[in-house]
């Protein structure tokens, strides 16, 4: 009885909160001053096709930068806390192996798996999708690999190096920009080629490549200390 009693105060208390809101809402036929600078300057000025890729990757890359620190906070958070500790062993002989379908499925769907991840992380300047969709597909390829196979183990050192790698060098792209051009993350320093071509919007690509490999490796060490893996 308590229980649902609160249940309800919750919702009145939401209501209450968000009424307001929604009797303010405005609905609007035409973009603002703001939205029609970036879908202007998107298509003329960084020959970018997918719009929310120019918002996300330069007009807001200090933004971005901010999200994937915080994604690396979070697995150096979780790797601390479900760190083992020294000579504690993980108990594999409970687990119970994955059937052959599993198996024989999770081979042939991790290699696909990872190649689409790529591509949505590579096309990101032109189709909807980009280097954190991307790398939560590559992420879940190798979870795919943990479900099917109880005695797969990440190599750590390939991991590291390639979470370490792709974030410096996002950085130093953000750099090269603000270096070259006066702002961070401005991709206009490579050649922005034809609009919707692959090799087009510069270093748009590049910079999605590098967050995509990022949060996979981040989101693949999380799903390492959730198993709980040895270090």
């Amino acid at each position: 009885m308590i229980k649902r009693l609160l249940i309800i105060v919750v919702i009145i208390l939401l209501i209450v909160i968000f009424l307001p809101f929604m009797k303010n809402v405005i609905l609007k036929d035409s973009l603002n001053e703001l939205s029609s600078g970036y879908v202007e300057k998107s298509v003329s000025d960084l020959k970018t096709a997918n719009i929310v890729t120019a918002v996300v990757v330069t007009f807001r890359g200090l933004d971005t930068l901010g999200e994937v620190t915080v994604l690396f906070i979070a697995t150096a958070g979780v790797g601390l806390l479900l760190k083992r500790k020294k000579g504690e062993k993980s108990k594999k002989s409970d687990k119970r192996p994955a059937s052959e379908i599993l198996q024989t499925g999770a081979s042939f769907l991790f290699p696909l798996t990872i190649l689409f991840g790529v591509y949505i992380f590579l096309h990101g300047h032109l189709t909807p999708g980009g280097g954190f969709q991307g790398g939560v597909i590559i992420a879940s390829a190798f979870l795919l690999l943990l479900l099917s196979n109880i005695n797969f183990q990440f190599n750590h050192t390939v991991l590291h190096w390639v979470e370490s790698l792709s974030g410096a060098f996002y950085v130093l792209l953000g750099l090269l920009g603000l270096i070259l051009l006066g702002s961070f993350l401005n991709p206009k320093f490579l050649p922005l080629g034809t609009l919707g071509t692959l090799f087009s919007a510069g270093a748009v690509p590049l910079i999605y490549s590098f967050i995509g490999l990022k949060v996979g490796s981040e989101l693949s060490n999380i799903l390492d200390s959730m198993r709980g893996a040895e270090e």
